[in-house]
């Protein structure tokens, strides 16, 4: 019985030899994948950091400048929001307020002016956050793609028959080399 049963392993491992190796070794020396995944889930983390596991250092200050500015409006017209507020709620009381010049409705349509620049800039910034996301996985997905003097490509003028009407029909000619 047991003869039996070591024979059907023996023959598991010869018709299934992978189940022997707990890993897959390569026996090629191929450099490693450059990941789209990893990419992405870094600049998710941090912005920025898909860039830097791309090696596009250049785009840092770009996506900074980009997140601090939206940000910094967003703040910057929240604060407003805040004051035009605070002015029709002490109008509101019969108090008087940093406005003496503005009515109630001057106060409403200021609110909501800020309220609405608030709301863009923090869209600004949402949208800059995901651009940057889809920047790094893009890049990394590129990252490997050649772009090497054995591409060309050579536009010309070109005219054909048109053999319908017997009239030459202008146009350009594109020709692509691959060497």
């Amino acid at each position: 019985m047991a003869y039996k049963t070591y024979r059907y392993i023996i023959l598991l491992f010869f018709i299934f030899p992978n189940l022997i190796f707990a890993q897959n070794i390569k026996t090629d020396n191929s450099k490693p994948e450059h990941s789209p995944r990893k990419a992405s889930i870094m600049s998710a983390c941090l912005p920025g950091l898909g860039q830097i596991y791309n090696k596009k250092y250049w785009k840092l200050p770009i996506i900074y400048a980009g997140i601090g500015g939206f940000g910094y409006l967003a703040v910057s017209n929240q604060i407003q929001f805040n004051n035009y507020k605070n002015a029709y709620i002490l109008l509101d009381n019969g108090q008087t307020n940093n406005y003496p010049d503005f009515n109630k409705e001057a106060l409403v349509h200021m609110m909501d002016g800020y309220r609405k620049q608030r709301d863009l800039s923090i869209l600004g910034v949402a949208a800059f956050y995901v651009l940057q996301i889809v920047d790094a996985s893009v890049d990394a997905n590129l990252f490997d793609f050649d772009v090497g003097d054995n591409l060309s490509l050579r536009i010309s003028p070109q005219i054909q028959a048109n053999f319908n009407s017997f009239t030459p029909i202008t146009g350009l000619s594109c020709t692509i080399n691959i060497k």
